[in-house]
């Protein structure tokens, strides 16, 4: 960019946010949000934080920023995020399983998310190919090298911090799924575990997928069952989240089976929001009503006629809404598996 067109893009910025910053009313709810964001950045000349503080507010806000802006064109199309280790060589049977997941999924017209290295992450993009994936890269001083698939690509993006790499994994992802791997593997995996039975992330497929006859994943369901679940540290049901898979078709249809009928939740006041992309005819309700009246702490399942407050305004969509007792997340899983049933 020229200095000249530089200055004039500058000078039309600080006239917007002059604007912004002396209007009395927002014109709208995004302006009532940048407001806020530029009283937070005038804070920190306040709050006397010091330089490396600073920077590291920067650069999370610039990765973040970077990131959407890549991911925005693609929102349409669903997404999984694929964990496993990078240090599987090509010859090895996960290596090939992960090749043959990722294509079987990139048919059904969805997209991959990876870390964007060697192994698993490679697997995965190679079955899939290169116009289906993107690379989320962390810098590193080993091992994280952009693989040949990703490299180059406009949809690889590369992030300092840790936090900022999970986070868009999340939040543009609609599916979690496990490979055998390392530690961060079991960072990613259980951090998406985690939300989702917390009720802090949206409910979604998190598939283990190892090959057949392996023992990797089925001995770390066996221990935490036993050490976990058995002892009471987790809720009953709470495993059952997790879902485990030797079959790359049964591991793609758990995924894209999800989101049959079930289109998207959340929490809409004191109910809970449940979009359906088929309309929800009366016996299907009144069964709802009688088998997950558990979950719910006052009244029954209902269907949402004022579309006032919802911010998805398809009219196409069915809506169920509910008083959720906002702690039976493998229950909800379950009333989601019943729903994609009808």
């Amino acid at each position: 960019m020229t200095p000249k067109r530089l200055k004039k893009n500058l000078d039309q910025f600080r006239g917007e946010l002059t604007e912004l910053l002396e209007g009395e009313i927002p014109r709208n709810a995004e302006d009532e949000i940048f407001r806020d964001m530029l009283f937070n950045i005038a804070q920190l000349r306040e709050e006397k934080l010091d330089t490396l503080e600073i920077r590291l507010l920067n650069t999370a806000f610039k990765e973040l920023r970077y990131a959407m802006k890549i991911f925005k064109p693609y929102r349409l199309i669903p997404k999984a995020a694929v964990f496993g280790s990078a240090r599987t060589p090509a010859e090895h049977p996960n290596f090939k399983f992960a090749a043959a997941f990722g294509k079987k999924l990139a048919k059904k017209g969805w997209m991959i998310i990876t870390g964007g290295a060697s192994g698993i992450m490679e697997a995965a993009m190679v079955g899939a190919g290169a116009q289906n994936s993107f690379g989320l890269n962390i810098l590193l001083p080993f091992e994280q090298d952009a693989n040949p698939v990703i490299k180059g690509n406009s949809k690889l993006v590369y992030f300092k911090y840790f936090f900022t790499r999970k986070l868009m994994f999340l939040k543009e992802s609609e599916a979690t799924v496990l490979f055998p791997g390392g530690f961060g593997t079991f960072d990613e995996g259980f951090e998406s575990f985690t939300l989702v039975q917390t009720g802090k992330a949206k409910p979604r497929p998190l598939a283990l997928i190892d090959t057949p006859g392996s023992v990797y994943w089925s001995s770390l369901l066996e221990l935490l069952k036993k050490n976990m679940e058995e002892e009471g540290l987790v809720s009953p049901g709470d495993l059952t989240l997790m879902r485990h898979f030797q079959n790359a078709d049964a591991a793609v249809e758990e995924l894209t089976g999800f989101y049959r009928n079930y289109h998207s939740s959340r929490f809409l006041k004191d109910n809970y929001l449940v979009h359906l992309k088929k309309p929800l005819e009366a016996p299907a309700l009144a069964r709802i009503n009688r088998d997950f009246k558990d979950i719910v702490t006052e009244g029954g399942f209902e269907r949402l006629e004022d579309l006032s407050e919802d911010d998805n305004k398809d009219v196409s969509l069915e809506r169920l809404v509910f008083h959720f007792n906002r702690s039976s997340y493998s229950r909800l899983r379950q009333l989601i598996d019943t729903l994609n049933t009808f």
